[in-house]
């Protein structure tokens, strides 16, 4: 496999093609920029993705499908579409230098398989970094003191979300599928010699076929669920006993008992049956097509049914995306931070969002001398007095509140003021709730004096404009939601990552191309 070698220079028929492409700009840098995206070491990590034999057959050079990948997301359009338009559009033409062919320049499967190499090696990310060290080239930022901000929005899954009876139906109609290619026979004619007849139904519920707004009458219809399933696991260990203990038989079944365990509980009505679990599981899966998705909230009215996206922005050069990462949307925003810093480097400063804060990577560096900024919890207690209204000397070792009475106090701890003191004290009803035989009491956070630096930057004019700052990855976080959309284009957490840094590289090009036109 040879080293793709497209020239530099733009042909007269190019000069026309990008004259017309001023309001796709991403035809013009990607033809611009793509001899310095796939150079020559880029290219050997792409190509290290292939074995030895496959590097001697005759294929499409990987930077050519790196490439043709980068227009896919650029124009949302499905592999298909991608591999049809390398003959349809000369604007495509022009960037994979292939004007003038007659035949797609790849096949569906290629595309495929390109992308499956590209995550297996982790390639993507390979390509993510060299776009930011094409950014530090052309925007001459440093490498070892970067400012930088963290944020997250919402991306929808993919997968198919169900309830209870859809979930457990679903993967058991896989474990017949799989159990009627063994066996050689029709689905439907499985279900019904293993003794769960709901798979036959147009659906699950319409299998059922009760009255679904009857509490009673879904109980029932779980139980005749649950008894089919067992049904269906007797018939397996007779008739498939040897493959039912192998892939793919076992994993599917597997899932299903997960599914049966997160969503049923005993019925405390006795009986020896099952209800629906009051309440939601911890960590519940939520889709059998895709089992990475995960309820979440972005905010206490916004719920998220998928994955939440986080993106680190380079606040010397705004606009350049530094740091990807995507976690399940049930995870909190901090559990994404230590994937975030690694990737950035050394930082000088850091602005983040209040869900990052708590994070043990960020603390570390703290405490190494990385500056964070970030607005501070809000106190609230009922309109009397909060923790901000107490003198809380760490070093010393105590807290005074508002009428002067001092007490022992540490990170970590509670501290607790006598009940005699605050029995008599003038100012009990703004104070505290507490029973009149109990004094107030303050918690003190482990970061007590870091959240104590935050809320006086926050009260003071120069605090509140340097956390301005962090909009600046706000304003990426839109551009980049309106490049990808608000809904995952693949299932599973990994195929979403490659895809959040597949978009976060046409970004970091688009930046880098304003900041070439405007040198």
């Amino acid at each position: 496999m040879d080293l793709w070698m497209p020239r530099v220079e733009l042909s007269r028929v190019e000069q026309m093609v990008i004259k017309r492409c001023e309001k796709r700009r991403v035809f013009v840098f990607l033809r611009e920029l793509r001899h310095r995206i796939f150079d020559e070491a880029m290219q050997r990590k792409l190509m290290a993705a292939y074995s030895v034999s496959e590097r001697g057959v005759e294929r499409v050079p990987p930077a050519q499908l790196g490439l043709a990948m980068l227009l896919q997301a650029a124009l949302r359009v499905p592999d298909h579409e991608a591999v049809e338009l390398t003959i349809m559009d000369r604007r495509w033409q022009m960037v994979l230098d292939c004007a003038g062919i007659e035949q797609p320049l790849f096949s569906q499967g290629t595309v495929v398989n390109f992308r499956q190499r590209l995550i297996e090696h982790g390639l993507d990310q390979a390509l993510f970094d060299k776009t930011v060290e094409l950014a530090r080239e052309t925007g001459g930022f440093s490498a070892t003191h970067l400012r930088a901000a963290f944020d997250a929005s919402p991306l929808w899954g993919a997968g198919r979300v169900e309830d209870t009876f859809n979930l457990i139906g679903r993967a058991a109609l896989q474990v017949v599928r799989s159990a009627a290619q063994r066996l050689g026979r029709p689905i439907e004619k499985v279900a019904l010699e293993a003794g769960i007849p709901v798979l036959t139904a147009t659906s699950i519920k319409t299998g059922l076929d009760i009255d679904w707004d009857d509490p009673k009458a879904r109980t029932i219809a779980l139980g005749k669920l649950l008894g089919q399933v067992q049904a269906l696991g007797r018939f397996l260990e007779q008739q498939l006993s040897a493959e039912f203990k192998e892939s793919p038989l076992s994993e599917q079944w597997e899932l299903v008992q997960k599914l049966i365990a997160q969503d049923t509980e005993p019925d405390p009505n006795g009986g020896g049956g099952r209800r629906i679990t009051q309440g939601v599981a911890k960590d519940r899966r939520i889709s059998v097509s895709d089992p990475d998705m995960r309820h979440g909230r972005k905010s206490k009215k916004r719920r998220i049914d998928g994955y939440k996206r986080h993106v680190a922005v380079q606040l010397d050069t705004p606009g350049i995306i530094c740091a990807v990462a995507v976690t399940p949307a049930n995870q909190p925003e901090r559990t994404a931070a230590a994937s975030l810093l690694q990737q950035c480097g050394s930082l000088s400063e850091l602005y983040i969002d209040r869900g990052y804060l708590g994070d043990e990577a960020i603390e570390a560096r703290r405490i190494e001398g990385m500056s964070v900024f970030c607005k501070p919890f809000p106190l609230h207690n009922g309109g009397r007095f909060t923790k901000a209204d107490f003198a809380i000397e760490l070093e010393a070792g105590t807290i005074r509140c508002p009428q002067g009475v001092t007490v022992e106090a540490s990170a970590g701890a509670v501290a607790h003021f006598p009940a005699e003191s605050c029995a008599r004290c003038p100012q009990r009803q703004l104070c505290t709730r507490a029973a009149p035989d109990r004094g107030r009491s303050i918690s003190l956070h482990p970061q007590e004096a870091f959240l104590i630096q935050l809320r006086a930057a926050a009260r003071a004019p120069e605090g509140r404009i340097r956390l301005r700052q962090r909009i600046a990855v706000e304003h990426r976080l839109g551009a980049l939601h309106n490049r990808q959309g608000d809904r995952a284009r693949f299932r599973t957490l990994r195929k979403n990552l490659f895809d959040l840094r597949r978009y976060a590289v046409l970004n970091n090009l688009s930046v880098i191309d304003q900041l070439s036109r405007a040198a």
